[in-house]
């Protein structure tokens, strides 16, 4: 039996894995949540989605000497495709190339309609990767479930989980892209400041324990733990040990988006995911964990997925059932293709590597940094990610804490009328304020453009200050 703060007492299941402890194997105890626990956290529109007459059958099909009558399958021998290849960058020596060819039932499974949930050999990798990133196995009550990119994924989490008008966690500032899916729910935004150490755990401490009597507490907490978008910062560890307290303490479910988490590049180990944490938690099944395969294979795949507990993620998906039908078979066969050819190891190998390229690519832009804004701007150095989040001192006499101006105006028309382009403070804030705060990513451009765009936004911020 577990409780929490606001007195509501739960059962939870167990299952044991084992661990190795001091050089020998031992047996844990993981505890998770009831099934029936997470019908509180679900929206309306959740609870009255019901399952596909047609695709809630397609299992069935699968029993030996069944003859399907059942889904309008278009019959594959008219399909003009016969067999795909691609040449990829070898893991190990990116010098080399290999060649990846894609045919007979693998190819079959990419061009036909397939599970909600996705091609189960796929799905069954990336449970192995959960494993082996996470120390997270199966049988530990969570499920998983492709997407059309994590963003997919993570609006219809939002959708499963809050109704029109509730309040929700946001660490602030936020990833821009949820922003619009608690606004077009006409939601509550309950801002979580964060700092140099990710999201400030004692601000949202405060924010539950003074919670008004009566009013319903929020039922989630959004957060990107690393290299966040747009801070660039990583969340502590002892912040996310915090979080996960008070979220068995104000019983709300944490949505850890995170497209950064092989992009992590910083001197100190890896902190451990959230999803990794919650094992050391009583029970497990309050994370909801993002992953996206953006940042490390190709953006325009949009191939994400979500790892959490099972009734969140058979949520997602009656919601992917109704809406989409699944993601592409196709991308998941290609990107099935890959990662078989690779093997976790030569994929780790490659993620090691995706993060080196970027930590490079943040020394070239903080060296620029330092060349033409120092005196001018505030900043952290980002850990993982691809941006930097620096404060313009708008002026000359600038005074911390004290109306320290709006970046709007100077971003948006100055800068880009002399030749930059980047993003306001502002638009990462969800309920909008002033802020001298501004985004920039360092992903893309070379060290020669670095320079002339942080030379040009040194000279509208002198005019600015009055010093050109």
């Amino acid at each position: 039996m577990v409780a929490h703060s606001d007195g509501i007492i739960v059962s939870a299941s167990a299952v044991t894995t084992p661990v190795e402890t001091n050089g020998h194997a031992v047996e844990k105890v993981v505890k998770s949540l009831p099934v029936d626990f997470y019908t509180e956290f679900l929206s309306d529109a959740a609870k009255i989605r019901k399952p596909s007459p047609i695709r809630g059958l397609f299992p069935l099909e699968n029993k030996p000497g069944v003859i399907s009558l059942l889904a309008g399958k278009p019959n594959d021998a008219m399909f003009p495709f016969k067999s795909l290849s691609f040449n990829i960058t070898s893991p190990t020596d990116p010098s080399q190339e290999q060649s990846i060819s894609l045919s007979g039932k693998d190819l079959s499974a990419g061009l036909q309609y397939g599970p909600t949930g996705g091609l189960p050999r796929l799905l069954k990798w990336f449970i192995g990767l959960q494993t082996l990133s996470h120390g997270r196995k199966s049988g530990e009550g969570w499920s998983l479930s492709m997407g059309s990119g994590s963003q997919d994924l993570i609006y219809k989490a939002v959708n499963a989980l809050v109704n029109p008008g509730d309040a929700v966690l946001v660490e602030s500032p936020v990833y821009a892209g949820v922003i619009p899916m608690f606004k077009s729910l006409h939601c509550e935004q309950i801002e979580i400041e964060t700092d140099a150490n990710g999201v400030c755990s004692h601000s949202l401490r405060d924010i539950l324990e003074n919670w008004p009597i009566g009013k319903p507490k929020p039922k989630v907490f959004y957060t990107v733990p690393y290299g966040c978008n747009p801070t660039g910062m990583t969340a502590t560890v002892e912040r996310r040990k915090e979080v996960l307290q008070l979220a068995r303490e104000h019983n709300f479910l944490i949505l850890e988006d995170d497209p950064y988490f092989y992009l992590y590049f910083g001197k100190a180990a890896r902190p451990p995911s959230y999803f990794q944490l919650e094992l050391d938690e009583p029970v497990v099944g309050r994370v909801i964990r993002f992953d996206s395969f953006s940042k490390i294979l190709s953006a325009g795949i949009r191939m994400g997925f979500a790892s959490g507990p099972k009734p969140i993620i058979d949520a997602i998906d009656l919601h992917t059932a109704s809406a989409n039908l699944q993601s592409s078979s196709l991308i998941q066969a290609i990107t099935l293709a890959l990662v078989e050819e690779w093997g976790y190891a030569n994929f780790f190998a490659h993620t090691q590597a995706v993060a080196e390229f970027y930590r490079k690519k943040r020394d070239v832009f903080e060296s620029a940094l330092n060349a033409h804004l120092s005196g001018l701007a505030e900043w952290c150095t980002p850990e993982a990610g691809m941006f930097f989040w620096f404060k313009l001192l708008l002026s000359p006499n600038h005074t911390p804490g004290v109306d320290e101006g709006d970046s709007e105006d100077l971003i948006r028309t100055k800068a880009y009328e002399n030749g930059v382009l980047a993003l306001p403070g502002t638009v990462f804030l969800p309920n909008g304020r002033k802020t001298s705060f501004v985004r920039a990513s360092f992903s893309l451009c070379t060290e020669e453009q670095v320079n002339e765009a942080l030379k040009r936004l040194r000279d509208v911020l002198l005019k600015e200050r009055g010093q050109a």
